[in-house]
């Protein structure tokens, strides 16, 4: 959860829409999970409600993008921190590294639907990722490592996400730059990127996907408007990885988001 300022068409469709008004599902997942590793230890539960603001460019061709408000919901007490589409489950602390267990649905994937050019192709669903993730307080930076599984049976991947981040405290503003390196696998790849021998057409040959690196640098600004009122804006780019840029159902290196939002904490 964040770290806030004391102060202050098909049915499994309708369903992934519903859980992203739910549980701002469509800002970035980075977002969240630098946000739950570091709140500070919870005794009592606090809850938060809010609204956000959030998008993302997809690489794919002509994909159709869309930007809506989102209600924002987080919990947090001793054991477990709830922000976005994740859950974590605290761990004893070794010092000053924080361990955790995760949990997080993520909205990857599209329908044919979403653009002309990805008619002809099976739909690519949402996965269930599970794994942990630890973050090492030092005096100059927060290093984490999260280490995730597709659950779900759908892409039945691997991601490994390295990040390093900062949080400097201006007034009532505080920043938090980013920079975070993920490792994709060959199937969580092939599955949201490749296209398969059936689902080739002129200009859509067959492509099989291979693990790649992608590179993610952004910057939160937060502003604290009365004790318990924050609101907030994060800008990311995302630089993809070779096996990425190479599919055929791609047309762009980057994946540009944006994400503001308010939030009261009670």
């Amino acid at each position: 959860m964040t770290h806030l300022p004391d102060t202050l068409s098909c049915a499994p469709r309708r369903l992934a829409a519903v859980a992203a008004l739910l549980t701002l599902a469509a800002a970035p997942a980075s977002l969240w999970a630098q946000q739950s590793q570091q709140q500070p230890q919870a005794q009592e539960p606090a809850w938060g409600l809010g609204l956000a603001v959030s998008a993302d460019r997809k690489p794919y061709r002509s994909f159709d993008h869309k930007v809506q408000p989102l209600p924002l919901v987080t919990y947090e007490n001793r054991w477990i921190s709830i922000m976005g589409p994740g859950v974590d489950f605290k761990l004893p602390s070794a010092g000053p590294v924080d361990l955790r267990l995760r949990s997080r649905f993520g909205f990857e994937g599209y329908e044919a639907k979403d653009s002309p050019h990805l008619a002809g192709m099976a739909e690519r669903k949402g996965s269930l990722w599970l794994g942990a993730a630890a973050t090492w307080h030092t005096r100059v930076v927060d290093l984490s490592a999260e280490l995730l599984a597709d659950t779900s049976g759908h892409s039945k991947g691997h991601q490994l996400t390295l990040q390093a981040e900062r949080r400097f405290q201006a007034g009532a503003f505080d920043i938090t730059p980013r920079l975070a390196l993920q490792r994709q696998d060959r199937k969580a790849v092939n599955y949201y990127y490749g296209v398969d021998t059936h689902e080739a057409r002129p200009g859509r040959p067959a492509y099989a996907g291979s693990a790649t690196m992608n590179l993610q640098a952004g910057v939160r600004v937060g502003y604290t408007l009365a004790p318990r009122q924050w609101m907030f804006v994060d800008v990311s780019s995302t630089r993809l990885g070779s096996a990425i840029k190479n599919s055929p159902l791609v047309e762009r290196s980057g994946q540009p988001a944006v994400t503001a939002g308010f939030l009261y904490r009670f």
